[in-house]
C-alpha cells in the first residue's frame, strides 16, 4: 500500500513543481514591477523620470552588433547615459518580455528579449539583463547588459516579445 501513496506522492510533486515554477513570489513581483517603473519612465515625457529608477554609479554594457560585421561593446556610464537621456526623442517605448526573474536577498536579476521603438518605428532589439539591488527606496536597475540588433534581424524577437502579455501585478 505504501508503494502506490508514494508513487502518486512523486507523480503529484511531478506536477506541482512546474505549476508553482510559474507562479512568481512576493519579491519577484516586487522586482518586475520595478523593471515596469524604469520602463515606463523611459517611455514617459519627463526625461529626469529615469534617474529614479537607476543608480547613479551603475554602469551600461551595450553588445551593439547593429552593423554585424563589426559589433562592439559600449561601456557607458549611468551618469553619462542619463545626460544624454535628456536630450533623446520624445516618442521612444521598449517593450521588453520578461523570462527570468531571480532574486537573492537585495540583489535580483532579470533577462528577456525587448525591442525599442522611436516614433513608432522599430529601432533595434535584442536582450536585457538588468541587475537590480534593494535600496531603501525599493528596487533600482544597478547595472544593464543589453543586446542590439539592426531592425532587419527583429522579426522573429519582436514576434516572440509580442506573443506574451505582460502584467502588472
Amino acid at each position: 500500500m505504501r508503494a502506490p501513496l508514494k508513487t502518486a506522492a512523486a507523480l503529484l510533486a511531478l506536477v506541482a513543481a512546474p505549476l508553482a515554477a510559474r507562479s512568481p513570489t512576493n519579491e519577484q513581483i516586487e522586482v518586475m514591477n520595478a523593471v515596469h517603473g524604469f520602463f515606463d519612465a523611459l517611455r514617459s515625457d519627463d526625461k529626469t523620470a529615469l534617474a529614479q529608477h537607476m543608480l547613479p554609479d551603475g554602469v551600461i554594457f551595450i553588445h551593439n552588433r547593429i552593423k554585424p560585421d563589426q559589433p562592439r561593446v559600449d561601456v557607458v556610464p549611468v551618469t553619462d547615459h542619463l545626460a544624454r537621456w535628456a536630450k533623446s526623442p520624445a516618442d521612444v517605448d521598449e517593450i521588453m518580455h520578461i523570462e527570468t526573474v531571480m532574486v537573492d536577498g537585495d540583489m535580483a536579476q532579470v533577462w528577456g528579449p525587448y525591442y525599442f521603438e522611436v516614433e513608432d518605428k522599430l529601432n533595434h532589439c535584442g536582450f536585457n539583463s538588468l541587475s537590480m539591488i534593494k535600496t531603501a527606496d525599493g528596487w533600482k536597475v544597478a547595472n544593464t547588459s543589453f543586446s542590439m540588433e539592426p531592425p532587419e534581424r527583429c522579426d522573429a524577437l519582436v514576434a516572440e516579445v509580442n506573443s506574451h502579455w505582460e502584467f502588472y501585478p
